[in-house]
């Protein structure tokens, strides 16, 4: 069926949402999947009812399956039923997820690049910015043991001078009960870490853990997913010499904030020295005689304080406008975070159990891609670009289209296509006040200070040239 025939006729929703099932989860996909002979679902019908389960703003998961399994044994009702109960819903889903995923993760990347023609690349680059965020967890015994940070508690310091007495006294009334302290270690959160591509400002890759996991260690699992010559843009979190040399092993570049937990270097004389050039070699990687990685500095302002940018890229290939233009792009990856957790009411999940959190998640995730990439179709062809999409308007569009699936709209205009070509956000040039409200903040972050630049000693000098006679 084409566009304009969709946009253009009135059909029952739940007749909508086949178009939209057949569009975003063909037949073709799960074509090679094999199931038990006998079995009452198949893999497309349980791929579908995850998605609009996902997608389902009704209060408990419970509510969501039943709901879902409604819309999916109507839209197939020549097909077996999906099934009848959230248990036998559930436990198929943890059998399939896996494979589930992997179809239809691989076919909604060959959708975005297909139908983002001149915002799939970036300066030549496809580019993607890493970012991580906390999900709220129900407080089970099971979720404890499965999410809850490791971490072990800071020993005060000892305080000298006058005021020592009254500092004792201060700290005993700030002092915790252990039951208290043991409660807050045992806040389980799920912590995500997501690879988001910058051009169409949808995700492509994601990582979920404990809370005290690595977001470095999610990202350098994720490069072997990354199309090739791709760009990873990151703040002031992803830095250390392991991960940029993993990175760069792996055929792609970076752009990151550094602030003052990175040292750097300057005229190393390892490669040709420009007036930029600064080089990562902590004292632990020059003992095992492996090589300075050779930066490029970028110094930005944005308006309150310097920003300090490396790249492995030179200015040929990268102008230091670009690179700052790049790291500013970052920022939508946590608008995209605020649109998953707050429009779409992730912020916490309803699971009960970390396996089923663990799906939650995940078909979440997919349920705001495949909204917001459909979104992003319709724009592209009613001649918008897809970068004007509003998150929250195609959300709501297409669940109100799910609560009202027996429903037939009373004209051309309330159909959920004629709704995502609406989707569109508004002109209005919004400044940020924030710095100015007068309110208690639960979380004041540190101002990311200068990277350490020093000038390489001597010593550094000469094993910098050895290694260089060692290559030739």
């Amino acid at each position: 069926m084409s566009h304009q025939d969709r946009t253009s006729k009135i059909v029952v929703n739940h007749q909508t949402i086949k178009q939209v099932v057949d569009q975003l989860l063909p037949t073709t996909l799960f074509m090679g999947m094999k199931v038990r002979h006998g079995s009452l679902r198949k893999p497309r019908l349980l791929a579908v009812a995850a998605l609009l389960w996902a997608c389902s703003d009704l209060s408990t998961l419970k509510e969501r399956s039943h709901h879902a399994r409604k819309i999916v044994n109507r839209i197939f009702r020549w097909e077996k039923p999906v099934g009848e109960t959230w248990q036998g819903f559930i436990k198929m889903l943890r059998k399939w997820h896996d494979e589930l995923m992997r179809a239809v993760v691989v076919n909604l990347r060959q959708q975005m690049e297909e139908n983002s023609p001149g915002h799939w690349t970036i300066g030549g680059y496809t580019v993607f910015a890493g970012d991580g965020s906390r999900l709220e967890m129900a407080r089970t015994r099971r979720i404890e043991r499965a999410y809850s940070a490791t971490k072990k508690r800071k020993k005060a310091r000892k305080r000298k001078g006058k005021n020592r007495g009254r500092a004792k006294i201060s700290a005993k009334k700030r002092t915790q009960s252990a039951d208290s302290v043991k409660k807050k270690a045992n806040t389980p959160q799920m912590w995500l870490t997501l690879l988001w591509h910058v051009g169409t400002g949808l995700p492509w890759a994601w990582k979920t853990g404990p809370s005290d996991s690595s977001e470095r260690a999610h990202v350098q699992e994720m490069l072997g997913e990354l199309p090739e010559n791709s760009l990873i843009t990151a703040d002031a979190g992803f830095v250390g010499y392991d991960f940029w040399k993993d990175i760069l092993n792996s055929e792609h570049h970076f752009v990151a904030r550094v602030g003052g937990n990175v040292s750097l270097l300057k005229n190393l004389g390892y490669a040709r020295q420009h007036e930029h050039t600064v080089y990562l070699w902590p004292d632990c990687i020059a003992k095992k005689n492996q090589e300075p990685l050779v930066l490029r500095l970028i110094v930005i302002h944005d308006g309150r304080q310097p920003v300090y940018l490396v790249t492995d890229l030179t200015r040929s290939q990268l102008s230091d406008r670009q690179g700052a233009e790049l790291y500013a792009k970052r920022w939508g990856i946590e608008l995209f975070f605020r649109t998953l957790k707050q429009t779409f009411g992730r912020s916490k999940l309803r699971s009960h159990s970390p396996e089923t959190a663990r799906l939650e998640a995940d078909w979440s995730l997919l349920a705001v891609w495949c909204v917001c990439l459909l979104g992003q179709k319709e724009l592209l062809a009613s001649g918008n670009s897809p970068t004007q999409l509003s998150p929250a308007t195609a959300i709501r569009a297409f669940q109100a289209t799910l609560r009202d699936w027996r429903v037939r709209p009373e004209t051309v205009d309330e159909n959920l296509w004629r709704s995502l070509r609406n989707a569109i956000l508004d002109d209005y040039n919004r400044t940020s006040k924030k710095a100015s409200r007068d309110y208690p903040r639960k979380k004041k972050r540190e101002r990311i200070t200068a990277p350490k630049i020093n000038n390489a000693t001597r010593q550094q000098i000469a094993d910098a040239k050895q290694l260089t006679a060692n290559k030739t």
